[in-house]
């Protein structure tokens, strides 16, 4: 493959996230993209110069011009348009959760290892500036070994919000945690480290549909570190607030931009004489540069050969979770 400017790339899948991507990849990079609803297809292709609308999905990926796939399909269908871009030869980003099922996953993972080609996941929350910036000052050792994390999601409610096709298990393959709550995960992993014991409950509370509207989770390291984490769709106002203890201080992520205002990073450093803590706040009011940010990092690897820090083992792990807490006893969704 050429370099990182020279990567050519098909979207399936041209709903908002499909449009957010395709806006990620700077001049040049899009060639064509593929939707079950052909004018939104046409629409993307049309706001991008010398882009193509493909009349299928399966006609995408047979194309010989494309080096990556990005999957931003809904989640049923995200594992067999991954499988059938890394069979024909091509890298793919493909969203989170990037399957409905570990069981799922695997597929991808297998056609993977026959093509030999990447796969990242779609997990851009990493790539926030204030969360890489969180992510720094803990790699650095200032905040002391860290001792436990607590993290919310949620979003308010919409009309019709049961009707979605996030609320049909068929299509989603869970509720609220399968959705955001995987992004919580893999920002909880991704800080403390590997989970060994997981406990929690997803349940139904507000929303008529089969499928959880709330996830409470408590997530424990080998080394005893705890992430206590509430995924929420009966949030009202939209929030995102992630906290990370050490024994030296604490930092406070909140805000994703948008609707959940703006991103801001506080650190708060332990005094030797304890008492009110020295305290430094970042604020990041600019654009959402995460997606693109994300999407260089995934040329970068394709470019240098190496494994993608957020591929199909981080999604894994956070689907595993996934898995546990529905089949919790006091769970009242029950997926596979």
């Amino acid at each position: 493959m050429g370099s990182a400017v020279s990567l050519r790339v098909g979207i399936v899948g041209c709903g908002a996230v499909g449009r957010k991507r395709a806006a990620a990849l700077g001049s040049g990079r899009l060639v064509a993209c593929a939707d079950l609803d052909a004018a939104r297809a046409h629409a993307l292709a049309t706001s991008s110069p010398g882009a193509v609308a493909e009349p299928s999905w399966e006609a995408l990926v047979k194309r010989d011009d494309l080096d990556v796939v990005i999957v931003a399909t809904t989640n049923e269908s995200l594992a067999s348009v991954a499988v059938a871009a890394l069979d024909a030869g091509r890298h793919a980003l493909v969203e989170k959760p990037a399957a409905r099922t570990v069981a799922e996953l695997d597929l991808i993972s297998a056609a993977a290892g026959r093509s030999r080609r990447m796969v990242r996941v779609g997990f851009n929350h990493r790539y926030h500036p204030a969360l890489l910036k969180a992510r720094e000052i803990v790699d650095s050792g200032e905040l002391g070994p860290l001792m436990f994390a607590r993290g919310r999601y949620g979003h308010g409610a919409r009309l019709g919000y049961e009707r979605e096709w996030r609320a049909d298990p068929a299509r989603s393959g869970g509720g609220e945690l399968i959705d955001q709550g995987v992004h919580l995960i893999d920002l909880a992993r991704w800080l403390l480290g590997d989970f060994v014991a997981v406990d929690g409950v997803a349940r139904t509370f507000f929303w008529d549909m089969p499928v959880d509207d709330n996830a409470f989770m408590r997530l424990t390291t080998a080394a005893g570190q705890i992430a206590f984490l509430h995924v929420s769709c009966t949030e009202w106002k939209n929030l995102f607030s992630l906290e990370v203890y050490g024994r030296l201080g604490k930092l406070h992520v909140e805000g994703l931009g948008g609707s959940y205002g703006t991103e801001r990073l506080a650190w708060y450093r332990m005094r030797p004489e304890m008492g009110p803590p020295d305290t430094t706040i970042w604020e990041y009011p600019g654009a959402d540069e995460s997606w693109r940010r994300e999407f260089e990092e995934f040329a970068e690897d394709i470019r240098l050969g190496r494994q993608p820090a957020a591929g199909l083992g981080e999604a894994r792990a956070a689907l595993d979770v996934v898995r546990q807490i529905y089949a919790a006893p006091d769970s009242t969704v029950r997926f596979t």
